[in-house]
């Protein structure tokens, strides 16, 4: 009974955020008349990388490729982008995912905890980065993310075997300490999904544990480091929009439509496309001068 009190005093947590950053965002880009340059493709790229999302792929990485390969937006502007426009989407998933799998509470709360601490000071340093800065961090964090993949879809990483719905002592502690520098290096574009799956089960724990634990974590600190971005106006709010705006149904269609989809391929194509674009990247950065970043 505790720990479903627990979950409810979360959820509600998720909810009030939701509205918050809702407000808050209206609030700061009200009367700036930017998300007027909202596009068909931006909402239709929202749908996309949210239900995939969903289903486990992470969407930061495909959407960071489709800008470049768009050439939406200076890449500055990418990272600030995907943390305030997959926000809300990421909202409506832990919202789902934490009301339907049972996980012990401490480990939930402290692991979220530690992402947010880590998104909200990695979101002070980004937004004050040169371009190059955050061009080299880009195209470092969509190479490990396209290890990670390639790591996945090769079957090198542990059999998922474990069953654990909590952690405990040291390994909890340690658990917390990783959860919260990935929250950081989400400020750059980095996804958390990948690698918190992958921690989880070293862990010991069951993989479906990953889920509460990495939409939650992400929940919270995406609207903490996309208020910093918003505040900073280093983001482009047409494009963030529309990937709320059509991020909430594909998550509803993923959840409660198709629920489960054979992805192997598509996780494919994401590595193809991920160091395509990792490594357009850095050849940006390469070319930009000092004084230029």
């Amino acid at each position: 009974m505790p720990e479903l009190h627990g979950v409810q005093v979360l959820l509600a947590v998720f909810a009030a955020v939701t509205l918050w950053y809702i407000r808050r965002w209206w609030v700061l880009e009200h009367g700036r008349g930017r998300m007027r340059e909202l596009r068909p493709t931006d909402v239709a790229i929202g749908a996309v990388t949210n239900f995939f999302d969903t289903l486990g792929i992470g969407c930061f990485a495909p959407t960071t490729a489709i800008y470049k390969l768009q050439r939406r937006m200076d890449d500055a502007e990418i990272p600030g982008t995907l943390n305030v426009g997959h926000a809300v989407p990421c909202l409506t998933e832990a919202l789902i995912f934490v009301a339907i799998i049972a996980l012990d509470l401490t480990t939930l709360v402290s692991m979220i905890s530690a992402a947010v601490l880590g998104a909200w000071l990695g979101a002070g340093l980004v937004v004050r980065a040169p371009r190059r800065v955050i061009q080299i961090g880009m195209g470092v964090a969509l190479l490990i993310s396209a290890a990670l993949l390639l790591a996945k879809n090769l079957a090198w990483l542990p059999a998922a075997e474990g069953s654990a719905l909590a952690l405990h002592g040291g390994w909890l502690w340690f658990a917390v300490g990783v959860n919260g520098i990935l929250g950081a290096l989400m400020m750059l574009g980095a996804g958390l999904y990948a690698p918190c799956l992958i921690l989880v089960t070293l862990l010991g724990m069951n993989p479906i544990a990953a889920f509460p634990i990495m939409m939650g974590s992400c929940a919270l600190l995406m609207p903490v480091g996309g208020a910093r971005f918003i505040r900073s106006r280093r983001y482009n709010p047409a494009a963030a929009f529309g990937l709320a705006v059509g991020g909430v149904p594909g998550v509803l269609c993923a959840a409660f439509i198709v629920r489960s989809l054979s992805t192997e391929w598509l996780r494919w194509l994401v590595v193809i496309v991920v160091i395509y674009t990792a490594v357009l990247m850095l050849l940006s950065a390469r070319r930009r001068t000092p004084a230029a970043g």
